[in-house]
């Protein structure tokens, strides 16, 4: 859902400016895949952000303007999260080719359950539901901690490890997954490493298109992830990449 991950992004830009802090919607999306909590904690050690903040406040952001920002941040991202809901094109194809093959689906999410229900209420109008969820909150510690991978399997009932792959477009979600001992895919398009909604991709010129993408596959292969693809339509033909290695006694 929400291609470009834009629902989190815009939310976190609002926080700060009610804060008179302004900040870039690309230093939003730095810690993007983190709980939401530890994300605007995050964000307020970017050495850009605490410095515009003692300007503003006469001294640097601490734990509790961060306790605050979160509180607020909570109603403002329920009310924007069905905005962004839509599925991200070829999803319903590539779960419909997993389930074909027997696999199960889990989520991992930096979302409070809260924000997940609603969610999952709306990719389910949509037609996709996963077979369990676990978010940030449910466990000791979100990404890169491997807790809600871990959590997963157990609700699936699925292990050894290297027989689950993580699939994520954030590079915390890749360190979650090999954190894990899992095989891990990233998808460069459709997430935070580029940040661009379907269309404006299509609208940014040639070369600027490839370079975005070519260095969201850089960022996420320096990550650790064993695949990179542009979207999750790629996925199904890599998970048969997965079965060979593993056939051959390889591990991730």
């Amino acid at each position: 859902m929400d291609y470009g991950c834009y629902a989190p992004a815009v939310v976190f830009v609002e926080v700060y400016k009610r804060k008179n802090v302004p900040i870039t919607i690309e230093e939003a999306r730095t810690p993007m895949g983190a709980h939401k909590k530890v994300h605007i904690r995050k964000i307020s050690q970017l050495e850009s952000v605490a410095q515009r903040w003692q300007e503003a406040h006469g001294r640097k952001p601490n734990e509790a303007d961060v306790e605050t920002m979160f509180q607020e941040f909570i109603p403002l991202q329920l009310d924007c999260l069905a905005d962004y809901a839509e599925l991200i094109p070829g999803t319903l194809e590539a779960v419909a080719e997993l389930r074909s093959r027997g696999l199960k689906i889990g989520s991992t999410t930096g979302y409070l359950r809260e924000m997940m229900e609603l969610l999952l209420k709306e990719a389910g109008a949509r037609g996709y539901t996963p077979d369990a969820t676990v978010c940030a909150s449910d466990v000791p510690a979100g990404r890169p901690e491997p807790w809600m991978c871990l959590q997963n399997a157990m609700h699936l009932g699925i292990y050894p490890m290297q027989a689950i792959v993580k699939v994520g477009d954030t590079l915390p979600d890749i360190e979650e997954g090999l954190n894990a001992g899992m095989w891990t895919i990233g998808l460069a398009k459709t997430g935070n490493e580029i940040g661009l909604n379907e269309g404006e991709i299509v609208n940014l010129p040639d070369d600027v298109r490839e370079a975005k993408l070519a260095g969201a596959y850089t960022r996420m292969y320096q990550t650790g992830a064993h695949y990179v693809v542009e979207g999750i339509w790629d996925v199904p033909p890599i998970l048969d990449l997965i079965e060979k290695r593993l056939e051959r006694g390889e591990q991730p």
